[in-house]
Formats: structure tokens, C-alpha cells, sequence
């Protein structure tokens, strides 16, 4: 077991130090206010001037919890550098117990030749004390692939070294929080829920305590857990909502039809999560009425156009949308509502989209089967590629879609 108490390079003396790469709303409204409650100093790295600016200046910012009590925390201890200055990071990485990112699966590889060098610094300084690099992101095995990209940027001669003091555990993460304008540039709105939940396997001994986050053996029933619950349904009451003409993820949950239609596609990946993982049944039905009850919220205003974006993303086949319905038609189950889901991604045709523009452009200038075969993976002989295809051209008459 590890022992999140013995002695490491942070004295009573010393706060334990943080590099967040990613000052977007999951960094402030969630990653940031975690670590900084557990006494942690907190450097973002972003590329946003204002944010630099500001955090530099302040070193602080404010969160509000969207709630009947609205409350509002101040979240001190924190700075920020700019991401392009690479001397900055290595030198904030080398004195770092713990290096998080918010930025996007698809970002990690950008990111990780400033991690090598930073790693590389520290090594050169001699600082053998652990380091934890967690990549706080959407997707499955998110701090595996950041370390692929990292040590692609690490000399060799660092690689053995490094594989000692360096760990990288998976983590799932889970907080709503929308996009909402505020006058001040740090300030972000978030739900009062949260669940942060890391692999203890691949960690070492030393990390300081996070407060609220959960250590667990085996991760993998955790993070398809809350991909395939939460994460698949919100995405499904987006597309869902889109072609009805809905512009907020309230105004769908308050449609009757709609909710049920929401209701059924969770339940199939609940089918699907209780017999791969042995969930209790009815702690996980509680788990999607919880979950529910969060795109619920009537404090908080979630727009559509925010959950839905890159739908291309979101069809590829290890996300959200295909592989729970593998996954589920793998096992015999019930797919009806998944493939549903499946097909109003594929007629999520937002203009300001890039990638709804190209998938609809895909669409236009091929057909649908190509079009499944490409963006998500599924190829023509597989029995479901038909049954997704035929529910798209139904929906697309159905909501005179023009893609």
C-alpha cells in the first residue's frame, strides 16, 4: 500500500510544489482548487497572455459552486508561466512534486517535449525525489500516453533514471463545468460534484496527500464507469438536444421524451458496465440517477454547443459513443438506443464546429458508409455499421438534416 505520509522533498517547511499545464476551466475550477486545498502552490502553464497576466499579478482567483447556496471560494497560491517559455517550465518542473494536465487528449504529444526537458533538468540537478505526472483528460489511459510522448523527447541515458523517480498514473476525473462568461478572466463557475480517482499501482512513495481524491488498485472499471455513464450520456442529451432545436443541456432534461430516450442509452451501458465489471445493479442505477440529477442541475447553464463539440473526437472508436456500443453488442446486449446515439453524432452539423463542418462535409462528399468506416472505425461487414447507417438516413429525414 502506499504511503502517502513518508517523507519526501517537501519539509514541514515546504509546500509541495505543482506544475498544471492548462488554465482552461477544469484547471482552475477543478484541478487547481483541489491541489491548492490540500496546501499545494499551483503553477499553471498556458499560452493565454490575460490568464499569465492576471494570476502573475493576483495569485489568486475566484470559484463559484452552482448551487441554491451559490458559494464562492477563493483559490489562493497560484501563478502562472507561459507556455512558450520553456526555461521557465523545466526550471518550475524541477523542484515539482506533482506535474497535472487539462489541455486535451489530442494536445498531450505538445506538451510533452517541455515535460522531457523539465525532467531532464531535475535529473541533471540531481532531484531524486518522486515525481507524479497525471494527465487529468477524458480518455482512457490518458497518463500512459503522455508518457509514450514524453519519453519520445527524453535522451536515452535519461530513460532508466527516470523510469525510477518519474511515475505516471491513470486517473479518471469527473466535474461538470461550463463554459459561462465572467467579467474577470479567472473566474469559473462549477458543479458542487466531483470525483478524482488515481491508480495506486503505478504510483511511487512520497506524493503529498490530495485531499478528496480516491486511491484505488484496478482503474479500468472506474474510468469506464464514468466515460460510459457520464460522459456518453452527456454527449447523447447534446446530439439529442441539437436536432430538436434545444440550446442548453436544462432544456433537454426538461423534455419528457427526450429524458426517456437520454434514460434508455444509460441503461444499456449500465447493462453493459454491471456484467463486465460486477457492479452491484442497484448501486449503479443510483449512479445514473445521481448522474442524472447533475445534467439536471437548474443551477447550472451548460450550453449544447459546449458538450457536443468535436463530434469527430467523440465518434472515434475507443470514446464515449462507439466503444461502449462494442462493447455492449459484444456481450449480447441491447444496443438500440446506443446506435440512436450514434447516429444524431453523425448529424451534429454545427457551423462553428471545425470538426462537425468537416464530418459533414465527409458526409456530403461520400457516403455514410465511408463514412463509419473512417470516423469511427466500424468497418461495413460488422453487423451494426448497417443498423447505424439506416437509423442516420431515418434521422436525417426525420430532422431534414441536410449533411
Amino acid at each position: 500500500m502506499i504511503n502517502l505520509n513518508k517523507s519526501h522533498a517537501t519539509t514541514s517547511l515546504q509546500k509541495p510544489q505543482a506544475v498544471h499545464f492548462g488554465a482552461g476551466n477544469i484547471g482552475r475550477g477543478f484541478i487547481g482548487l483541489m491541489l491548492t486545498k490540500s496546501n499545494y502552490d499551483v503553477t499553471f502553464v498556458t499560452r493565454n497572455k490575460k490568464k499569465i497576466s492576471e494570476l502573475q499579478q493576483r495569485n489568486e482567483y475566484p470559484v463559484n459552486l452552482a448551487s441554491q447556496h451559490k458559494e464562492r471560494i477563493i483559490v489562493k497560491n497560484v501563478t502562472a508561466v507561459s507556455s512558450q517559455n520553456k526555461n521557465a517550465i523545466a526550471k518550475h518542473i524541477a523542484k515539482a512534486n506533482l506535474i497535472t494536465t487539462a489541455v486535451g487528449v489530442s494536445n498531450l504529444p505538445n506538451i510533452a517535449s517541455k515535460i522531457a526537458l523539465g525532467i531532464c533538468h531535475r535529473l541533471q540537478i540531481n532531484n531524486t525525489e518522486p515525481l507524479h505526472i497525471i494527465a487529468c483528460e477524458n480518455a482512457i489511459q490518458s497518463s500512459t500516453k503522455l508518457k509514450k510522448s514524453v519519453y519520445e523527447h527524453l535522451p536515452k541515458e535519461y530513460h532508466e533514471k527516470a523510469s525510477r523517480f518519474v511515475a505516471f498514473p491513470n486517473t479518471v476525473v469527473d466535474r461538470i463545468v461550463p463554459t459561462k462568461h465572467h467579467i474577470d478572466p479567472l473566474e469559473v463557475t462549477v458543479e458542487p460534484y466531483y470525483e478524482w480517482v488515481i491508480d495506486r499501482s503505478a504510483m511511487l512513495e512520497g506524493l503529498p496527500p490530495i485531499k478528496g481524491v480516491q486511491l484505488v488498485d484496478s482503474l479500468e472499471a472506474f474510468i469506464e464507469r464514468k466515460l460510459f455513464t457520464v460522459n456518453t450520456g452527456h454527449c447523447s442529451i447534446a446530439y439529442l438536444g441539437y436536432l430538436n432545436g434545444y440550446t442548453t443541456i436544462h432544456e433537454v432534461m426538461t423534455d419528457p421524451k427526450l429524458l426517456t430516450n437520454i434514460k434508455k442509452v444509460m441503461q444499456e451501458t449500465g447493462d453493459m458496465l454491471i456484467e463486465k465489471h460486477d457492479f452491484d445493479e442497484q448501486e449503479h442505477i443510483q449512479y445514473i440517477h445521481k448522474t442524472l440529477k447533475r445534467f439536471a442541475n437548474p443551477y447550472l447553464t451548460d450550453d449544447i454547443v459546449r458538450v457536443g463539440r468535436s463530434p469527430i473526437r467523440k465518434l472515434s472508436i475507443n470514446d464515449r459513443l462507439v466503444r461502449p456500443t462494442l462493447l455492449t453488442y459484444n456481450l449480447g446486449l441491447d444496443v438500440s438506443n446506443l446506435i440512436n446515439a450514434l447516429a444524431t453524432a453523425l448529424l451534429y452539423d454545427h457551423d462553428e464546429d471545425p470538426e462537425a463542418l468537416e464530418l459533414k462535409q465527409a458526409i456530403q462528399k461520400h457516403t455514410i458508409h465511408e463514412v463509419i468506416v473512417k470516423y469511427l472505425g466500424i468497418p461495413s461487414t460488422h453487423p451494426i455499421h448497417q443498423r447505424i447507417a439506416r437509423k442516420y438516413l431515418k434521422f436525417k429525414d426525420t430532422y431534414s438534416v441536410t449533411n
